[in-house]
């Protein structure tokens, strides 16, 4: 059996899924709703010059915000968050607008009265290894 492309695989990985897990083909990892991605680091990054690492965090986020025909506010949010633990593991958790970073933009107006929001996007923000705040939000 062929593995998916590299494209069809990303869309695999990033997809929500109702199941409590997938498996893409079986010489692949197996994501669940905690979803813990490949096997962790090959060396130990336990230490505190691998904090760069950890510091690394992932939101996907979308948000929908619009207003019914019969004046309803119609509202839905889903953000995750992917961190990195201490040895490596890449981990997605569930988690809220709140919790994303005040450098993300779009999901200012979101609950304020009914203006139409729609955002798709993933935020990945870190700090390196010098201690400097980075981050980068696309859009999508």
């Amino acid at each position: 059996m062929n593995p998916p492309d590299p494209a069809q695989r990303l869309y695999n990985l990033a997809s929500v899924q109702t199941d409590m897990s997938f498996s893409l083909h079986p010489e692949s990892e197996t994501l669940h709703r905690t979803q813990a991605v490949g096997g962790g680091a090959d060396i130990d990054i336990s230490g505190p010059s691998f904090d760069f690492i950890r510091s690394i965090d992932v939101f996907q986020v979308s948000i929908r915000q619009s207003e019914s025909d019969k004046g309803e506010c119609n509202r839905t949010d889903f953000v995750r968050h992917g961190t990195y633990d201490e040895i490596g593991q890449y981990n997605w958790r569930a988690s809220s607008l709140g919790a994303l970073p005040l450098a993300f933009r779009g999901e200012e107006r979101y609950g304020e009265h009914c203006p139409e929001i729609s955002i798709r996007a993933v935020f990945v923000d870190w700090n390196d290894h010098q201690g400097r705040y980075g981050f980068e939000q696309v859009n999508y």
